[in-house]
């Protein structure tokens, strides 16, 4: 550990291990599952390699995270969280459910499409309709496919099951094509889904009604 407050409590300790600038991100990188180096270098733009290499020799010393080897025909090293790693699941999404209601600070800037999927399943409620209404739940599997990055989802009575990196083992309910930018627009209710769908910035096979729950469970929380 090169630098420590050198406290007895915990907090402080947490701090030791993922205070540094840029770790709580690598962590947040690698909470839908494992990455290669250059996936990490593309999800952070503003790191350097230097930074980035220190922070995962960090984090693997801490126990945060570890190294593994993919066989061939991948044969590449990947990082993926540490049982002890995932542990930090609450607190990523205790700061979002923060930080998104600052009431001096917008939100601006670019995000990961890992984070664009992390957000909705912090914010998902499957059953309120927004208005504190119930809604009847509903189970269905989804796979969204963001340019090259797919993600797997699952829903089951109302509640948000599964959230992962790649595709769906057997056909999903729902196939989202988009982007980036479209989806994102669309989760956080600035381009209706209907528009987006009919306007091509969509494409989408399969239960079109359970992809409008999907969207409608994303909440949004407003500024304090």
């Amino acid at each position: 550990m090169t630098r420590t407050y050198g406290e007895g409590c915990p907090i402080a300790l947490s701090l030791d291990i993922v205070g540094e600038r840029w770790a709580l991100l690598v962590v947040r990188e690698l909470r839908l599952g494992p990455r290669r180096y250059r996936d990490l270098q593309e999800a952070l733009p503003g790191i350097t390699p230097a930074v980035l290499s220190k922070r995962l020799k960090e984090l693997e010393e801490y126990g945060v995270l570890r190294r593994r080897e993919l066989p061939p025909p991948v044969a590449a090293r990947v990082y993926e969280l540490t049982a002890w790693g995932a542990e930090l699941e609450p607190v990523f999404q205790s700061l979002a459910r923060w930080g998104v209601r600052s009431p001096v600070l917008p939100l601006t800037g670019e995000v990961s499409a890992d984070s664009v999927m992390l957000g909705l399943r912090t914010f998902f409620d499957g059953n309120g309709d927004g208005d504190g209404e119930p809604r009847t739940p509903w189970s269905a599997s989804y796979e969204v496919a963001l340019g090259r990055d797919v993600y797997r989802l699952r829903v089951e009575d109302g509640r948000l099951t599964e959230l992962a990196r790649g595709p769906a083992a057997d056909a999903p309910d729902v196939l989202v094509r988009t982007t980036k930018p479209a989806w994102q627009a669309v989760l956080h209710g600035t381009d209706p889904l209907d528009d987006a769908v009919a306007a091509g910035r969509l494409s989408v096979t399969g239960d079109v009604a359970a992809l409008r729950r999907l969207v409608a469970a994303r909440t949004h929380p407003t500024p304090r």
